[in-house]
């Protein structure tokens, strides 16, 4: 069990980081004082929590130390997610909240509406940064993930950018996007993305595709961090938790895996969003931000990386998606 104290100790440490310590900046801000202009390093992820759960756990993430809650309307659980943050009562500048766009409302008249809903569901005025969750449209006139071919990324982009205007995100980003979808945003935006949330842990490292996105200062929001600890996935790979490379390390820095993980994620320059419910791991995953590792550690952990991907629906939704990419 985790002490009362170390909880504090932590929360005050971490909380130290809204006065913009190391922080990892988006390419146009600049040091910074509420509200923030900053993604925090480490954030809490709602995927896959229940609803029933999530509110808890947000309110505990905000009360040990976190700045940063991570979202999407397909999730289903915005509403819960709200609850929480108003239960929390931090001020709203003080945090950072992202969500998403889904795939069935990418025709440019439905991606002002959809954001509503979400702004409505979470209960605040603004985001500080909403994404386009694929480079795909469904269509929303059919049941299910029937791709709408008629309908170009860069139009919905275009509708994206609108928002920024308007006040109701502060910045827009994409997520799951090959290079192609990458460099045709880049080519046309007027309000360019600011971050990139897509799979990469230590099984699918993707370094150079992450260091492409850092030296156009485009942030990188690595989901799933904990590689094929997610129930949702398949894997022949025993869990990371039991990967003996991992275990070695933690036991010789007195960690835990999780946090060798999220620390190794957080000193490579990405955005970690770990998904738990359960208070402790929440606050054990925040201490992860004050673990480093040498030059010969990093790049230990580069020769560990498997290229496999665990989260592709290419196969179900007949669409050839991370053309170019590892996985």
């Amino acid at each position: 069990m985790l002490s009362a104290s170390f909880l504090s100790v932590v929360g005050l440490l971490y909380a130290s980081l809204a006065n913009g310590i190391d922080q990892v900046p988006l390419a146009t801000s600049k040091p910074r004082t509420p509200p923030l202009t900053f993604i925090p390093s480490i954030g809490l992820g709602t995927w896959l929590s229940k609803p029933e759960n999530v509110t808890h756990a947000v309110i505990d993430s905000l009360a040990v130390g976190y700045h940063h809650i991570d979202g999407a309307a397909i999730y289903r659980n915005e509403p819960s997610v709200g609850a929480g943050l108003a239960a929390a009562n931090r001020p709203r500048q003080n945090y950072w909240l992202t969500s998403k766009l889904w795939n069935d409302a990418h025709r440019p008249s439905d991606v002002r509406p959809a954001l509503l809903k979400t702004l409505s569901d979470l209960d605040v005025s603004y985001l500080d940064l909403y994404l386009v969750h694929w480079p795909l449209a469904f269509d929303p006139d059919s049941s299910g993930s029937k791709v709408d071919t008629s309908i170009n990324i860069t139009d919905t982009w275009k509708a994206m950018e609108e928002l920024v205007d308007e006040g109701l995100t502060k910045n827009i980003g994409v997520s799951n996007f090959a290079p192609a979808d990458m460099k045709a945003i880049l080519a046309i935006c007027r309000v360019c993305p600011v971050a990139h949330e897509f799979e990469t842990h230590p099984y699918l490292q993707q370094t150079a595709y992450v260091e492409w996105h850092l030296s156009h200062g485009i942030q990188v929001i690595a989901y799933s961090p904990f590689a094929n600890l997610n129930p949702v996935y398949s894997s022949d790979l025993p869990s990371i938790l039991e990967d003996e490379f991992w275990v070695d390390l933690a036991e010789s820095k007195a960690i835990t895996v999780p946090q060798a993980i999220l620390a190794w994620g957080v000193q490579r320059g990405t955005i970690v969003i770990p998904k738990s419910v359960h208070r402790e791991r929440i606050v054990e995953n925040l201490a992860s931000y004050f673990i480093t590792f040498t030059e010969e550690e990093m790049a230990s952990i580069a020769k560990q990386d498997k290229k496999i991907r665990l989260n592709n629906p290419s196969k179900s939704w007949g669409v050839k998606l991370f053309e170019g990419l590892d996985g």
